[in-house]
């Protein structure tokens, strides 16, 4: 297929019409034959939302109806000899947000309907459970094969009113009398797979049926979902040509862009990075690099449940966990630890599985860009969009090295933005910077350790490593005294890049920067 006819298979999640139309198809089938050839034929996978577990649930649903065709030139097609058809009962629950208890059961009610269809009902099969209980039992009856039952984002009609006391009780009730059927059903079933992004301990989903294996952090199945860098670099070779040459640039410099902006995904550890799939696809079909993953999803209950757990936006970077708490149930939330690693927020950055210790932190530039843009507002209000483009303007007063031109554009843009609450204490203005600096993409971290006391922000460019100490109604000249006493910049002596030190006052009444002081 030429390169300038390649076709993205954007938002299409079904393998067949993928196959059949001739869309870019990243070969997963080996995952699919390894999923399906173990001892573990109960299987529960979460990945955030819009990373290909519906296309790997098509997939599967294609390969369990023996549609040999489709495979042809894959990776299973040398590995499967039989292709054996099984009835396959595939239900697709995105379609089931937002609802109340009676739509919910309306909704499932049509879902059966379909397939009972095919299979029949009997008369006295009034619930939900007793109708998928009879259609497995027919289905098997019927073909003399055991069934396949998919369920993908089996969480998905409880997610939005997963802290609603008063909702969450009788969705939660209505969906664990659908699932039900799957244990009793287990001499009929030949496989059962569900997708979701988080786990609800309270559906007994996965106490009952105690033989579901969750591979989400498996190694083996680390990359059944998104791109990693050997796919982008074999089976994506003249993507990347094509994208470079939007670009204007070499294939080299394209790909590190990609890199930078949608990589850096690990769902276990040791692991290939993995490349967002939604964001590569897009970015590839526009010839461009923008926010696809993240503008698609408004993260407003994330960004209340930050306030709610009281993190500061520069928390969010390095967070410690144990294994077990990437599989807190999610009705008991204790911290925004599982939330933010289940939503795609964070990644496993680094890991001692012996252990069972991971470090987590933002995997790419999209994530960290959008996720502080959705910060901004909790320090300067209604002026956001204003803000954004204040900082588009300091970022590239700071690349060129212009730190005073930069602290000018905020000292005048701060001036306007209407009082703020909490501004009149340093962490403030610290946790601002913060957000500021890391929608710039610029390395930054705060109160960093030294021998002889901790440095506010510090942050590096390309070309420069900047100490910067705050004061609040004080002086830029005691700021840059602190520095020098204390003998911060010794510790960075071998980074390899000129120590900038700078010392900014703020003014709590006014709301903005007082006076600032540079000293190269």
């Amino acid at each position: 297929m030429s390169t300038s006819r390649r076709k993205y298979p954007i938002g299409i999640q079904t393998f067949s019409k993928i196959r059949e139309e001739g869309y870019l198809y990243i070969d997963k089938t080996e995952y699919v034959y390894r999923m399906t050839h173990t001892n573990s034929l109960y299987m529960f996978l979460s990945r955030p939302r819009r990373f290909g577990k519906s296309l790997l649930t098509s997939t599967l649903h294609a390969y369990f109806e023996g549609r040999k065709d489709l495979f042809a030139g894959l990776a299973i097609e040398k590995l499967e000899t039989e292709w054996t058809e099984y009835p396959v009962l595939h239900f697709d629950m995105s379609t089931a947000k937002n609802m109340s208890k009676e739509s919910l059961e309306s909704e499932l009610s049509l879902k059966l309907s379909r397939y009972e269809a095919v299979y029949g009902r009997k008369e006295d099969e009034k619930g939900i459970n007793q109708r998928l209980d009879g259609l497995i039992r027919r289905a098997y009856r019927q073909t003399g094969k055991e069934v396949v039952v998919l369920i993908d984002e089996y969480d998905a009609p409880l997610l939005d009113v997963v802290h609603e006391e008063e909702n969450l009780p009788a969705l939660r009730n209505v969906m664990r009398n659908f699932y039900s059927p799957l244990k009793a059903c287990d001499p009929y079933l030949r496989y059962v797979f569900l997708t979701g992004i988080t786990k609800f301990s309270q559906l007994s989903i996965f106490s009952e049926l105690n033989n579901i294996k969750n591979i989400s952090m498996l190694p083996e199945y680390g990359a059944v979902c998104g791109i990693t860098q050997e796919e982008m670099e074999t089976q994506m070779a003249p993507d990347i040509a094509l994208f470079a040459g939007k670009l204007g640039t070499s294939a080299e410099k394209a790909l590190e862009a990609l890199k930078e902006n949608y990589d850096g995904y690990h769902f276990t550890w040791p692991s290939a990075d993995v490349y967002n799939p939604f964001s590569l696809l897009n970015a590839f079909s526009d010839g461009m690099l923008e926010s696809y993953w993240f503008g698609s999803g408004t993260p407003t209950y994330l960004i209340e449940m930050l306030r709610k757990f009281d993190v500061q936006p520069s928390e969010i970077e390095g967070i410690e966990a144990v294994a077990e708490d990437f599989d807190a149930p999610t009705e008991r939330m204790e911290n925004i630890t599982p939330l933010l690693y289940q939503s795609g927020y964070i990644t496993i950055k680094e890991g001692y599985p012996y252990g069972g210790i991971y470090r987590l932190g933002i995997p790419n530039k999209e994530v960290r860009t959008g996720l502080m843009s959705s910060l901004l507002p909790n320090y300067v209000q209604r002026k956001s969009q204003q803000g954004r483009v204040t900082i588009v303007k300091m970022s590239v007063a700071v690349s060129e090295g212009r730190m005073d031109d930069a602290l000018r554009l905020l000292q005048t843009f701060l001036s306007t933005v209407p009082y703020c609450n909490h501004t009149n204490y340093e962490g403030h203005y610290q946790q601002l910077l913060y957000v500021i600096f890391s929608m710039m993409s610029y390395e930054v971290d705060v109160e960093v350790r030294t021998p002889r006391g901790r440095v506010d922000v510090v942050m590096r460019t390309a070309t420069r490593l900047y100490l910067i100490e705050l004061k609040l109604d004080k002086s830029a000249d005691r700021a840059v005294e602190q520095i020098n006493l204390k003998n911060y910049a010794e510790r960075f002596a071998l980074c390899g890049l000129p120590v900038v030190k700078v010392g900014i006052n703020f003014d709590s009444e006014k709301g903005t920067i007082e006076d600032w002081k540079i000293v190269d």
